[in-house]
């Protein structure tokens, strides 16, 4: 009579044993896929200040060229009108269209991070629920065993 209670306590101390460390799992799967989440938020704040500075600082050689090009024209006494003008006009244009690109190809870059970190929120919670029906499951199956003991 000994040995059958020894068995289902053994059965039953081992589901629970499962139970816990399943569920250990299941919340270390959601705090590494929020820290996961959380480098690619921080991923595409970087982004979006790198782009920034890009931009800053296409628009400052635009303006040394543009600067440039005005003392050029004005060195060689000829009237900023004509050629000059859209060759300044066109340096003006090139840039904002530079800089809607570099804007565009931010926007691009900041939505891949976010959608990764939604993504790795959706996996790690998939994840944390699958350990966790593991663990529902093993002290089912514990009690099972030490049922039929």
């Amino acid at each position: 009579m000994a040995a059958p209670v020894i068995a289902a306590s053994a059965a039953a101390a081992s589901s629970v044993l499962q139970f816990k460390g399943n569920m250990a799992s299941a919340k270390a799967a959601r705090r590494v896929a929020e820290y996961n989440a959380q480098v690619a938020e921080n991923e595409a704040v970087l982004l979006q200040r790198r782009r920034v500075e890009e931009e800053a600082n296409l628009r400052a050689n635009s303006e040394r060229l543009a600067a440039t090009q005005k003392v050029a024209t004005a060195a060689s006494g000829i009237e900023l009108s004509g050629s000059p003008l859209q060759a300044l006009a066109d340096t003006y244009f090139s840039t904002e269209m530079d800089a809607l690109k570099i804007q565009y190809a931010s926007e691009i870059e900041q939505t891949a991070s976010q959608s990764a970190a939604t993504l790795t929120r959706a996996q790690g919670r998939a994840r944390s629920n699958a350990f966790k029906t593991q663990a529902y499951a093993s002290l089912l199956e514990g009690g099972s065993r030490a049922a039929q003991l």
